[in-house]
């Protein structure tokens, strides 16, 4: 007479190929798995802080000369008495630079894929000219008797600052009026972060400027 084998144990063995199977079913059939898990990634580019890091970017430099011709008369006086003219050369550098650190938070934008980047960055600006005083000097100063005499007395004969800031003034307009700098800050600018983003691994790189501030 054959021998029955106890109930409990079979049905503990289908119980849990019951429950490996609703487990495994999800795994072999993944959009049948109400339970799927996704990842969003929210998280902020490190490219902006990198960049913003860079500070104020020179991206061109021009270097220029200029004689300033300055003559001080009196009315009514002779200028070998009271009167003086000033010829001063001035030579220093302006550069167009691009501030890194005004970067807003959608200044960079990267892809889903993260296979391009594109940037957006302030206008190129101006910096003060750098006086080389090197080659910076008074070239020749004719003075009136009476200009001798009181720079004899005087604290600070022959006082040049203000052709030194005359001079700066001068550099900086002419640096305005060319629009070359400005140019070429942009692409030296541009051709700079696309070198770096694609040595970061970004395929596509985008960089345009905000128009300048009026």
């Amino acid at each position: 007479m054959p021998t029955r084998r106890p109930l409990l144990p079979r049905l503990l063995l289908a119980a849990v190929v019951v429950v490996a199977l609703i487990l495994a079913l999800p795994a072999l059939i993944p959009a049948l798995n109400p339970f799927k898990e996704k990842t969003k990634d929210r998280s902020q580019p490190v490219l902006l802080q990198s960049l913003e890091d860079l500070s104020e970017y020179r991206a061109a430099s021009a270097s220029m000369q200029v004689v300033v011709d300055v003559e001080q008369d009196t009315e009514l006086i002779p200028s070998f008495i009271r009167g003086e003219r000033t010829l001063f050369v001035a030579a220093g550098d302006v550069d167009a630079a691009v501030d890194f650190s005004r970067l807003s938070g959608n200044a960079v934008r990267v892809s889903d894929d993260r296979r391009s980047v594109a940037i957006t960055l302030p206008a190129p600006h101006l910096t003060e000219p750098r006086l080389d005083p090197d080659r910076t000097r008074v070239y020749d100063r004719d003075r009136g008797l009476v200009d001798r005499i009181e720079d004899a007395f005087s604290d600070r004969p022959g006082d040049e600052q203000p052709l030194y800031q005359l001079a700066e003034r001068k550099l900086i307009e002419a640096a305005r009026a060319n629009p070359d700098l400005l140019l070429t800050a942009e692409r030296n600018t541009r051709s700079m972060l696309v070198g770096m983003m694609r040595g970061l691994g970004f395929e596509r790189v985008t960089v345009t400027f905000a128009r300048p501030s009026t």
